[in-house]
């Protein structure tokens, strides 16, 4: 299995938008690191699954049985979407539910944002 280190929270790392003036070296580490979370096929599935669950929650069954994945595995993607702060979980009973962390997934969905253009341009 893969080793993926512990990154900084994407709401630390990404306020201002990578387009709008140069990075220094840590921030861009920090992006990179944040980018290497979601550039996994199967932490992007889920959180396409559970994107468009009704309501946006699954469990870690659910989860193992559409991606075909053991317990395990999809525990440990669900543990490094969690301590990046792109998803959020809730205890209920026996089952813990998962769900998306949607101003995160803004925060890095739009550190890539074009440079706005001044008005009147």
């Amino acid at each position: 299995m893969e080793s993926v280190k512990t990154v900084e929270r994407i709401e630390e790392c990404c306020q201002e938008p990578v387009l709008q003036a140069p990075l220094d070296e840590l921030r861009a580490e920090r992006l990179a690191d944040a980018f290497r979370v979601v550039a996994d096929s199967a932490r992007l599935r889920i959180l396409s699954l559970i994107a468009s669950k009704d309501p946006e929650e699954s469990w870690v069954g659910e989860l193992t049985e559409a991606l075909g994945l053991s317990q395990p595995t999809v525990s440990h993607h669900l543990r490094v979407l969690l301590e990046a702060g792109l998803i959020e979980r809730e205890p209920r009973g026996n089952r813990t539910y998962y769900s998306l962390a949607c101003d995160q997934l803004d925060l890095l969905r739009n550190s890539l944002a074009p440079k706005k253009e001044p008005a009147g341009r």
